[in-house]
């Protein structure tokens, strides 16, 4: 597993910020980038290509901005990754998306380093893909009750 982007931390504490914001409540992006502290035009683009992707949509007027299309308990941590990352597996002959063999590859079902990464990689893929917005912001409000 790659460490994940600066880009993918940001889109994912923004929907996170739009989570915690309330079913059908939109934030605007002056309002989510000054609360999360992410740079206004790199969200922006951030925002943009989870609209493409159908995570979030936006609405015009004075009660304008951006508010979650999906509900929070639907949106993984996996598929917001692939989105704005691309495929999570290490290595390409792992990858479900974007499967290529390696170059030099002898043979796949040989290949000690293969095999280990393919553990690594189905427990990361398990974790990330059964992770939602909504176990994500329950998690850290138990955590917090806790203390």
């Amino acid at each position: 597993m790659s460490m994940i982007s600066q880009k993918a931390r940001y889109a994912l504490r923004a929907l996170v910020a739009l989570t915690r914001a309330g079913e059908g409540e939109s934030l605007m992006i002056s309002e989510i980038a000054a609360g999360q502290d992410i740079p206004k035009k790199f969200l922006e683009q951030i925002l943009l290509e989870l609209k493409r992707s159908g995570i979030v949509m936006s609405k015009r007027g004075k009660a304008g901005g951006y508010l979650l299309l999906k509900a929070p308990g639907e949106v993984s941590f996996g598929e917001v990754l692939r989105i704005i990352d691309g495929p999570i597996a290490p290595l390409p002959c792992l990858s479900k998306i974007a499967y290529r063999r390696c170059i030099d590859c002898r043979s796949e079902d040989d290949c000690e380093i293969r095999h280990v990464f393919s553990k690594v990689t189905d427990a990361t893929r398990a974790v990330l893909d059964r992770t939602t917005l909504a176990d994500a912001i329950g998690e850290v409000d138990l955590l917090e009750k806790a203390s």
